[in-house]
This record gives C-alpha cells, sequence and structure tokens, in this order.
C-alpha cells in the first residue's frame, strides 16, 4: 500500500511543531516558534464575539467579507499611498501561509525558476516544490544579513519568472534598504518578473528603520503581488487571517488556486481584523516600541550569556552564532538545549540550502511577555560555564 506522495514523504515535520513538541514535552521555556503569549486587543476580540452572536458563522465569500477587502485597501492606501479596487485587487486567505501557496501554485509552472531570500520560511521550500517549480536562493550571510545585489543579478536567468521576498525578513530580521529595494525594482522590470512579496512583518521594524513595499516604487505596481496578515500586528497568530492584494490578473491566479486549498475560513473572525485594520498610527507604533524593548531585553541577555547576537532591524526575531560558547551545529544544539538549560529556540540552518552559512545559527523569539524573556536568560546562564 502506498503510505505518501513523494512530494510530502521528504519534508518531514516542519521544525517549528518538533521544537514547540519538544517545550511541552521538557517544560521549556518555549522562544522557539513565534506566537505571542499575550492576546492581541480587547476591541477585537469583542468584535469577533459580536460577529459570532450576530450570526457570521457560514462560508464567507471565497474572497473573503467585503469589510475586510474594504479595510485592507483603506489600510494600504492610508500607510503606503496605494490604491487597490477591494473588489478585483484584494482577497482574503486563511493566514500569510495560505497567501504563498496560492500565489505560488497560482502563478508557477514546472520547471518557472523562482527567486527566494535565504534563510527562508519553511513553507516556500515546499509549495516551491509543490508547484514543481525551481528556486534560486540568494543567502543572506551574518554578520548583517545584508542582500548581496551581485549575487541577486545572477540568480535571475532566463527560466526566472518570479521574485519571492520577505521584508522585513524572517528570521534575519533585516528590513530591505532603499539600495536593495531597486535593485529588486531594476530586476524586475528588466526581466519583466512577477514578485510576491511577504510583508506580514510590516509593522514591526524598530530603530527607526521604515518598511516601503515594492509595490510603491516605478514599474512595480503592476507585477507585485502583495502578501499580509493580522496574525503578527495584532498578536492574533491563531486566527489565520491574512491577504493578498495587487493587479487583478495576479490576484484572479492566486485566487483561482486557493479555491481548491480551504475556499474560505475565518467568517466571524475576517470583520474582527477589518476593524483591528482600522485602529490608528499610535497602536502600531506603541506595539512596535513594546517589541523593540523585548527586543532590546533579549539581545542583552544573550550577549551576556556569551553568545555573538545579530541585533535585528525588525520582526519577532534576533539570531545568535552559537560558536563562541563551544558549539558548532545549531541542529544538534537546539535538540540538546531543553535539557541543558530548559530552553527551546530553532536552528536557523534548517531555513537555508547553502547549510554551512547557516549551521552555527539559532534563531530566538521575542515576543513574549519580560518576565518569560528573564526566565529564559536566568536559564541560559548555565551555559556559560562552557567558555573555558
Amino acid at each position: 500500500m502506498k503510505t505518501s506522495s513523494m512530494r510530502v514523504a521528504g519534508l518531514g515535520t516542519t521544525i517549528f511543531a518538533e521544537m514547540s513538541a519538544l517545550a511541552v514535552r521538557t517544560g521549556a521555556v518555549n522562544l522557539g516558534q513565534g506566537f505571542p503569549d499575550t492576546d492581541g486587543p480587547q476591541d477585537v476580540i469583542d468584535v469577533a464575539v459580536e460577529a459570532m452572536r450576530s450570526g457570521a458563522n457560514q462560508y464567507a465569500p471565497g474572497i473573503g467579507v467585503p469589510a475586510l477587502r474594504q479595510a485592507v485597501a483603506d489600510h494600504q492606501h492610508r500607510w503606503y499611498g496605494i490604491e487597490l479596487d477591494p473588489n478585483t485587487e484584494v482577497a482574503a486567505t486563511t493566514g500569510a501561509t495560505e497567501a504563498i501557496a496560492a500565489a505560488i501554485l497560482g502563478l508557477v509552472d514546472p520547471g518557472d525558476e523562482v527567486v527566494v531570500l535565504e534563510p527562508y520560511y519553511d513553507s516556500y521550500v515546499a509549495v516551491l516544490e509543490f508547484a514543481g517549480g525551481v528556486r534560486r536562493p540568494v543567502t543572506l550571510r551574518a554578520p548583517d544579513f545584508r542582500l548581496d545585489l551581485d549575487a541577486l543579478r545572477a540568480a535571475v536567468g532566463p527560466r526566472t519568472t518570479m521574485m519571492l521576498i520577505n521584508s522585513p525578513h524572517n528570521p534575519t530580521g533585516m528590513v530591505l534598504n532603499p539600495e536593495e529595494r531597486e535593485a529588486i525594482r531594476d530586476l524586475a522590470v528588466e526581466h519583466d518578473l512577477v514578485v510576491v512579496t511577504d510583508e506580514v512583518y510590516e509593522h514591526l521594524v524598530f530603530d527607526g528603520h521604515a518598511h516601503v513595499p515594492l509595490a510603491t516604487l516605478p514599474g512595480m505596481r503592476e507585477r507585485t503581488l502583495t502578501i499580509s496578515s493580522g496574525g503578527k500586528s495584532f498578536s492574533f497568530t491563531g486566527w489565520k487571517v491574512g491577504w493578498l492584494s495587487g493587479p487583478p490578473e495576479l490576484v484572479r491566479a492566486a485566487v483561482g488556486a486557493k479555491q481548491f486549498l480551504t475556499y474560505t475560513s475565518g467568517a466571524p473572525l475576517q470583520p474582527a481584523i477589518a476593524h483591528a485594520l482600522g485602529h490608528d498610527a499610535a497602536y502600531f507604533e506603541g506595539f512596535a516600541a513594546t517589541l523593540q524593548a523585548r527586543r532590546d531585553q533579549l539581545c542583552a541577555g544573550l550577549n551576556e550569556v556569551g553568545f555573538t547576537t545579530y541585533v535585528p532591524e525588525g520582526t519577532y526575531f534576533a539570531t545568535t552564532d552559537i560558536r563562541p560558547l563551544g558549539y558548532e551545529d545549531g541542529i544538534e544544539f537546539c535538540r540538546a538545549l531543553p535539557e541543558i538549560a530548559g530552553v527551546v529556540a530553532v536552528p536557523t540552518q534548517v531555513f537555508y540550502d547553502d547549510e554551512d552559512a547557516g549551521r552555527p545559527l539559532v534563531r530566538w523569539a521575542f515576543c513574549k511577555q519580560e518576565p518569560v524573556i528573564a526566565e529564559a536568560l536566568r536559564r541560559l546562564r548555565v551555559l556559560s560555564g562552557s567558555r573555558q
């Protein structure tokens, strides 16, 4: 009896599930998977509850409820000056992960080459394999994880049809700078490429850095499919409400795939996220400031333990090099860490094709309460004895 397809057999279990299960089994502090340990705004929860009580419990339209599509259009205009038709240029998805899958399945044919920044969110690899696409990674390297523009240009060839760009970047925390954005734009226009942008951390940038959507650059509006979600901006990761936006033909292609994935989901949650998107700038600025303080707490503590710590410009995550503490392999380190110190982190090398570039790197989440971060750092001090 055949028990799995070839496309699934080689994927294994996502590292996030493995490390979170390890945290539960060992009672470790989980700084691995990127989910907050507090809920988002109460007023957003209240809207979801009221939607349930008011009967919004059956199938939503496949492209999303009108209120959410309008709220996404309003958000993109308010923050970035992007004009969208909510009826043809916006679609709701089951989180950003489904939006990414729908975009790739709807736009990539077998043999098409897709440029992707590595380390990458692991679903990129899985869905590209499902679609038969060929990934062309461009490696972001420590210590600054900047985009190597020569490597980017070299990755684009005659079979390239898409660039899949993630900024603010998970897991490195890099935020594209003006020179990098321009290089991406120039290549996309020159080679007539579709650009899919994963912008789920769009509001979580620090130290005065700015997130600028690639769709705002000249020549990019008509070729960019922009993806985001409510999970990271509002601390409702379990709701899985995401969206994609862009030119009608690109949205149609993605929805063509999405309709046979979930078709629709989260009917009472969509109006709640629509409400959340209407929050004023003070909410977003305050949330980013809170996360920046927790980033600083975690990074300072990791440095004190003895890691080499790379301070991120955005996202939920900080990256460390484990070699100063006498370790070499991130996977071995992370699997042993719960027993050694009672803490879970994620090995970054699983997000690289170039394993040597990621082997000594480990990702830590700071989207946790301050006492939780403090307890994790207290436990990690046991590692300091290994520096002899």
